[in-house]
């Protein structure tokens, strides 16, 4: 029987256990557009970046700038402005990708899951009828149909568009 291979190169850094040693959310500053980071947005209050790993195409990462873990600890204003933002994210989205769904959440603590769990962030996940196939059912893959710096240079002037 003939192997059958799905190559995704991008997702070696992932599998290889190679971090960046800082935390993603509190970048060093610096001017927009930022595509090695995939830096969408960045204000005083709020951060928006692009999932280096996606679960779909267009999974976004909302973050406070405030390095802060846990949900009771943000502020009213840090709250106000990661929904205010994922309203905006959504509206753009929408936009650009057409999908039929979404899921916006956060995953709070390591064991839920929570990649960077010093580092409180939403995810927003794009999704699509039929989007989860065969391939994620038998081995946990997915594809993601659009590299990431083609998703960046879509996204990055509706951002920038934004107004809080």
């Amino acid at each position: 029987m003939e192997r059958k291979v799905l190559w995704a190169p991008w997702r070696g850094e992932y599998v290889s256990g190679k971090k960046d040693p800082g935390c993603i959310f509190c970048p060093p500053e610096g001017p927009l557009p930022d595509p090695e980071r995939l830096i969408l947005y960045r204000d005083e209050n709020v951060l928006v970046i692009m999932n280096k790993f996606p679960y779909n195409v267009g999974h976004l990462l909302i973050s406070p700038r405030r390095h802060v873990a846990n949900l009771e600890d943000l502020t009213e204003k840090e709250l106000l402005y990661m929904m205010r933002m994922c309203q905006e994210a959504i509206k753009i989205l929408r936009k650009v990708l057409n999908p039929h769904g979404f899921n916006v959440g956060f995953n709070l603590g390591k064991v839920a899951g929570a990649g960077y769990p010093d580092h409180i962030h939403l995810q927003l996940v794009p999704r699509w009828e039929g989007d989860v196939n065969f391939l994620a059912v038998l081995d946990e893959v997915r594809v993601v149909s659009t590299h990431l710096k083609t998703m960046y240079e879509k996204l990055f002037p509706l951002f920038q568009e934004v107004k809080l």
